[in-house]
């Protein structure tokens, strides 16, 4: 059994957290560790906050995907998240259908393609596993402290910010930024490397 546990929040609607998302996978395939997939909220991160409107109008959408994904995870295990998850991602991020008047479909086809039960998008409004949203949101996110977003990934229990990429690495490449986060984690005096970002997420693969 491996020594090193990851533990990865996303939220579907983050094309940040999609891009950590594919390089962990590409990790694991070239490393050997354990690896667990959680859901955060866009939504809750930002409760409260003084949003710009056009930010807050796409924020208002992230909702009914975190709603449905977790009744998925409550109803249906949560082991069910990574592989939805990815036909959700695909169809929001790299066949560009995260605005808000197809996310719904796109989510409803997704669940079809899984055999999950159409019922599920019955959560999209509201749904009654409003609590375990935000304490999975929270066991990810708290650790983290303020100031931070997504996405949010734990190394044996020790939580980041990050890392944020704008590219999805491959084989040893993504296995080489995976040793760097590792060897990071294992220092609790260290918080933050950052550069300004000179491009946005590229989502052609």
């Amino acid at each position: 059994m491996s020594d090193t546990r990851v533990d990865f929040w996303f939220d579907p609607s983050c094309p940040w957290c999609w891009l950590t998302s594919r390089w962990i996978l590409e990790a694991r395939k070239v490393r050997d560790f354990e690896l667990e997939f959680h859901l955060m909220s866009l939504g809750v991160l930002n409760e409260g906050r003084d949003l710009d409107p056009d930010y807050a109008e796409h924020i208002a959408t992230t909702w009914g995907p975190v709603r449905v994904l977790i009744a998925v995870a409550e109803e249906h295990g949560y082991d069910k998240l990574p592989d939805l998850y990815t036909k959700i991602g695909y169809k929001f991020h790299n066949d560009g259908r995260a605005d808000a008047g197809d996310k719904k479909n796109a989510v409803a086809e997704a669940l079809a393609e899984s055999d999950l039960p159409a019922e599920l998008m019955e959560h999209w409004d509201s749904t009654p596993y409003e609590d375990a949203l935000r304490k999975s949101h929270h066991a990810g996110m708290d650790k983290l402290g303020k100031d931070v977003g997504a996405p949010c990934i734990h190394i044996n229990g020790k939580g980041f910010f990050g890392p944020v990429i704008s590219r999805k690495p491959e084989g040893e490449d993504a296995g080489n930024l995976f040793d760097g986060v590792v060897a990071a984690s294992k220092y609790p005096y260290f918080y933050e490397l950052k550069r300004t970002r000179t491009e946005g997420p590229q989502l052609d693969f």
